[in-house]
C-alpha cells in the first residue's frame, strides 16, 4: 500500500509541474486546445482575455514539440487590443473582419497597416503593436503563430520577454514601407515580403503538370518574412490529386483555406494518423512523421502552413532534404506507398463524387 500511495503522489507531482510557459499561460486566464488538430478556427469558442483585451484561446497542438505555438484572438466591432511587445517573432492572419495594426519601435514614428479577411503579416520581435477592429458592427477574428514557448521556458523571465528595450536592428528599426506588399513572384517561387494582402488571392493556381511540387500537381509560394529570417508557405493542388509523403521539423501549422479532404501521418505506415479537413481546420504533423494530404472535394484544395519547423535540424544535426528517402531524403515517391493507402483515397473520392486524376504518375492508380 506505501508503494502504490508514493507512486501516486509521484503522478500527481508530476501533473501538478508548470513550465515557465505554462504558468505564462496560466496566468493570462485562457484555455488551451491540445490534440492533434483543430476542427474549426472560425467557430472555435473564445474566452474574454483581460490582459489584452478582446478573447482568445491558446492552442498548442502535439505536432509542435514545444517548438511554437498558436492562438486564436478576436476583437469586437471598434474594440482596440492593449498594445504589447515581446521578444519572439510572430506571424498572423485574418480570418475574418477588417481592421488595423499600429507598430513602432519609437513612440514618434508608427506605421499602420490595414487589413482584411485573409491578410497575412508578421510582427518583428520586440515591436510595439496595437489591433484595432475598424468595423462597428462585425467582429474580426485572427490566428497567430508564435515562438512563445521556447523563448518564455528559456529566459524564464517574464519582464526580459514582455518588457525589454532592446530593438532588433536587423530585423525592424521602424523603416518606413516595411509592411507594404512587395511585388510578388510570376506562379510558384520565394516571396519577399512582410505583408501580404490576400493569401487566396495570391495563392498560385494548380495546374495538370503533376510532376510539380509534391506531386499531384501541387504547387506553393515561400514567404520570406522579417528580412527573410521567419519562412511559411502557401500550397494548393487540384482536384482528385494527393501529395506525396514527406516530413519535416516540428511545428507546421497547417490552415486549410479551401477545399475538402484529409491526411495521413505517421512515423511509418503501421500505424498512420487521418486528420479530416475543410476550411478552418488546423493541424501540425509531428516531428519526423511522414505526411500527405488527399483533396477529396470538388475543387482545388489550399492551405497556409504558419511556421518554420524545417529550419530545426534533424536529430545529429542533419538538414531536411525533399528529395527521395532511398537517395537518403525525407520525401517519398508514390511507389513507395502501401497500396492500400491510394486505395483508401479512391473510397473516399466514391463518397463526395470525385474522381482519381493520378492515374498517369501513381503505380497503384487504375483511373488511367
Amino acid at each position: 500500500m506505501a508503494q502504490d500511495t508514493e507512486f501516486r503522489n509521484s503522478i500527481q507531482e508530476a501533473e501538478a509541474f508548470r513550465g515557465p510557459y505554462e504558468l505564462w499561460k496560466q496566468r493570462q486566464g485562457l484555455p488551451t486546445l491540445t490534440g492533434l488538430a483543430v476542427d474549426d478556427v472560425y467557430t472555435q469558442e473564445l474566452t474574454p482575455w483581460k490582459a489584452r483585451g478582446g478573447s482568445g484561446v491558446f492552442i498548442n497542438l502535439e505536432g509542435t514539440g514545444g517548438f511554437n505555438d498558436t492562438y486564436l484572438y478576436e476583437l469586437a466591432p471598434t474594440e482596440s487590443s492593449e498594445p504589447i511587445k515581446h521578444i519572439y517573432d510572430e506571424l498572423l492572419f485574418v480570418l475574418n473582419g477588417r481592421g488595423s495594426t499600429t507598430i513602432w519601435v519609437d513612440e514618434n514614428k508608427k506605421q499602420t497597416i490595414e487589413w482584411k479577411a485573409n491578410s497575412y503579416f508578421a510582427i518583428p520581435p520586440n515591436a510595439w503593436h496595437q489591433h484595432h477592429n475598424l468595423s462597428g458592427q462585425d467582429p474580426a477574428r485572427y490566428v497567430a503563430m508564435t515562438a512563445a514557448p521556447r523563448v518564455i521556458d528559456t529566459f524564464k523571465d517574464d519582464k526580459f520577454v514582455f518588457d525589454n528595450p532592446w530593438v532588433f536592428k536587423n530585423r525592424f528599426d521602424g523603416e518606413d514601407g516595411y509592411f507594404k506588399e512587395s511585388a510578388r513572384p510570376q506562379g510558384r517561387g520565394q516571396w519577399m515580403t512582410n505583408f501580404v494582402a490576400d493569401v487566396v488571392a495570391s495563392a498560385p493556381v494548380p495546374g495538370d503538370v503533376f510532376l510539380q511540387g509534391r506531386g499531384g500537381g501541387t504547387v506553393s509560394t515561400v514567404y520570406k518574412m522579417v528580412n527573410a529570417t521567419v519562412t511559411s508557405h502557401v500550397q494548393a493542388w487540384p482536384t482528385g490529386a494527393c501529395s506525396t509523403f514527406h516530413r519535416h521539423g516540428p511545428g507546421i501549422h497547417v490552415l486549410l483555406l479551401r477545399g475538402q479532404g484529409y491526411s495521413m501521418m505517421g512515423q511509418d505506415y503501421r500505424e498512420l494518423e487521418k486528420v479530416d479537413w475543410h476550411a478552418g481546420t488546423m493541424f501540425v504533423p509531428p516531428e519526423m512523421w511522414f505526411h500527405a494530404h488527399f483533396n477529396t472535394g470538388t475543387e482545388p484544395a489550399l492551405f497556409l502552413a504558419i511556421g518554420w519547423g524545417s529550419e530545426k535540424p534533424k536529430a545529429g544535426g542533419k538538414q531536411y532534404v525533399y528529395k527521395p528517402v532511398s537517395e537518403g531524403g525525407d520525401q517519398m515517391t508514390y511507389a513507395d506507398e502501401d497500396p492500400a493507402i491510394h486505395a483508401q483515397y479512391h473510397a473516399e473520392l466514391a463518397k463526395s463524387g470525385a474522381t482519381c486524376k493520378m492515374g498517369g504518375v501513381h503505380p497503384y492508380c487504375d483511373q488511367k
